[in-house]
């Protein structure tokens, strides 16, 4: 699976964060789901829009950003 299938970066979409092709779900909200254990049945359940593999899309591109950049810590 390609993340880019399945997130669109549109300026005028979701305030120009990436998102959930299809849906107004961004990136983030996902992540932070993750980040705060939250299960991927939970999220599902949360946001019905979502599948399985939005939420893998949604790591696999946090995976290819933190290749390519780093926070000051």
């Amino acid at each position: 699976m390609n993340w880019k299938d399945k997130i669109i970066y549109e300026p005028e979409l979701c305030h120009g964060y990436p998102c959930i092709k299809g849906t107004r779900i961004m990136v983030s909200v996902i992540l932070d789901n993750l980040a705060n254990g939250i299960s991927f049945e939970d999220i599902l359940k949360e946001y019905p829009a979502l599948t399985l593999e939005d939420i893998q899309a949604a790591l696999a591109y946090a995976s290819e950003l933190s290749k390519e950049r780093n926070i000051a810590i």
